[in-house]
Parts: C-alpha cells; sequence; structure tokens
C-alpha cells in the first residue's frame, strides 16, 4: 500500500473512534406545552442576554435580567393539540438552550413554570461577555472580605466618613471597594446611590460636565445602615481626562436628606491593582 494509502487509512480509522456531534431537530428538543390561557415562565440561572421566537404566532417579553414570559396570541379556534407553534432560543452569558412550543388545548396540560436544567444547557462561549456576572460576582465577595490597600483616599460630612479601600482591574472592568463609617445614632436609610464623572473644579460661569456611569454590579444591595457599610461596585473601564474625577455619591432618604460622595481622581484609578493570586483562589 502506498504511504498516501496508508495515511488517509489511518485518519479515517481515527475520525471513526471521534463521537459524531449530533444535530439538533425540534424532535430532539425539550417540549414546552403551552395555551394562550396560561403564561409560561421560563428562569434561567443567569442573566438573559439574547431570546429568539421563531415565529410570530407566539408573544414574549423578559420582566427581567433572567426570566422570561411566552404566551401563543391565539387558541384552538387556529390551533390543534400537538402543533408546533416555535422554536424558542435562549441565550444567556455562558449557555444556550432551545425549547420547542407545542400547542394544547388541555389548560392542566400547558407549562406555566419552567426552570432551565443542566441537562438543557449548551455551553457557549458569548461574545459579548468577557466576565460572566457569577465570576464578577465571585471577585467581588474577595474584594468585599479583603483588607484595605487604599489609606489616602477619604471624604468627611455629616460625621460621616466615606473612604476608598481598594480598586482592582480584571478585563475592563473596575472593581472599586469603598466604605462609609457613620459617626451618629441615626440610621442612614439610602434613597440613591449614584456613580459619574463630574469636573474637579466647577466654575460658576460654565456648566458643570457630568457623565452618568451605569454599574455592571453592585454587590450588596442593603438599602441601610446604622455604624458601618462597605460595598464593591463593578464599572465598565473607561479613560477620563485630568480636569475630571469619579465620584460615588450616597443619598439618604428624606426627611434628614443627608448626602456624602467620594472622588477618585484618575491617578487612583491608573494605580489599580491587577487580581492576585490571593484573590483568584476558589472560595
Amino acid at each position: 500500500m502506498k504511504t498516501t494509502q496508508k495515511i488517509g487509512a489511518l485518519l479515517m480509522c481515527a475520525l471513526s473512534a471521534l463521537p459524531m456531534k449530533a444535530q439538533q431537530t425540534y424532535e430532539d428538543m425539550e417540549l414546552l406545552t403551552v395555551n394562550e390561557q396560561v403564561t409560561t415562565v421560563i428562569t434561567a440561572s443567569e442573566p438573559i442576554r439574547f431570546v429568539d421566537i421563531s415565529t410570530d404566532k407566539v408573544v414574549g417579553d423578559q420582566p427581567i435580567s433572567n426570566t422570561i414570559r411566552l404566551k401563543p396570541k391565539e387558541g384552538a379556534d387556529v390551533h390543534e393539540d400537538g402543533d408546533v407553534l416555535a422554536i424558542v432560543t435562549i441565550v444567556t452569558e455562558r449557555y444556550r438552550s432551545q425549547y420547542a412550543l407545542i400547542y394544547t388545548t388541555r389548560l392542566q396540560e400547558a407549562v406555566a413554570d419552567k426552570v432551565i436544567q443542566p441537562t438543557e444547557k449548551i455551553a457557549y462561549n458569548n461574545p459579548a461577555v468577557s466576565l460572566s456576572t457569577e465570576d464578577m460576582t465571585r471577585f467581588a465577595r474577595q474584594i468585599w472580605s479583603s483588607p484595605a490597600r487604599v489609606r489616602n483616599v477619604s471624604t468627611k460630612m455629616h460625621r460621616m466618613v466615606m473612604r476608598l479601600n481598594n480598586i482592582y482591574a480584571i478585563g475592563e472592568y473596575f472593581f472599586i471597594d469603598f466604605s462609609i463609617e457613620n459617626r451618629t445614632n441615626i440610621r442612614f436609610d439610602i434613597d440613591e446611590m449614584r456613580f459619574k464623572l463630574t469636573d474637579k473644579k466647577q466654575s460658576k460661569a460654565t456648566n458643570a460636565q457630568m457623565i452618568e456611569l451605569t454599574p455592571a454590579l453592585l454587590l450588596d444591595p442593603s438599602q441601610s445602615f446604622r455604624h458601618g457599610y462597605r460595598n464593591v461596585v463593578v464599572l465598565k473601564k473607561m479613560t477620563f481626562p485630568n480636569d475630571k474625577v469619579l465620584t460615588i455619591e450616597v443619598a439618604e432618604k428624606q426627611i434628614s436628606g443627608r448626602l456624602i460622595h467620594l472622588d477618585i481622581d484618575y491617578e487612583d484609578v491608573l494605580n489599580a491593582d491587577s487580581f492576585n493570586k490571593v484573590l483568584l483562589k476558589e472560595e
């Protein structure tokens, strides 16, 4: 046998030994029975980034980040039992799932609540997600429990002290760890927390330029504290000129309406640490 023929035969043997990746039809998918009188709620274990409903026979929306709602537009006057109304594709940060929606006239058979199971998740490398919410939360918790490394960035207002504890950078995100010490006996009820770029010096003759920033994650959702408060906010990396500062502003509910803010210079942001081995360890 010639050398090329031997190589070809070996390749065929190697390929035949590999598991074949099966293609999926709707008959291979998880089937969800739906009815126009029942809202089918599908819940994912992480934020949903994209949903596709293959036909206009089914309507849907996404009320919160990890949940979608589906319902057929029409009923038994148009559809029969067993009709395939649509294929719904759900893409999260790290996986995707597909379901075939099957019409049923029997109300008791319609699926009202569906949680995506591990066996229904197909691993997916979502190019729009550089860091998943789960990983982001894990890093933020580790930072929250680590000692403060920044000692010289703070502000005092209304017998309260607001401090910057740490700044870390990973990928395209900044993790900013800050705390508030309340030296009064009056509980602080948080009304609003804002993150923005503001001018260092505001002249009365010119309008102040302010840019609101939307956090990718705020670790602690607590709305009040009495003596101590600590949180980690995750912001997408940004660059800003030296005449601006990154401001964290925490406002109290009325009637008291106290407000405290912390200004972080660009120089401090540039000095953000990369994650070290201690922070990268598994919990």
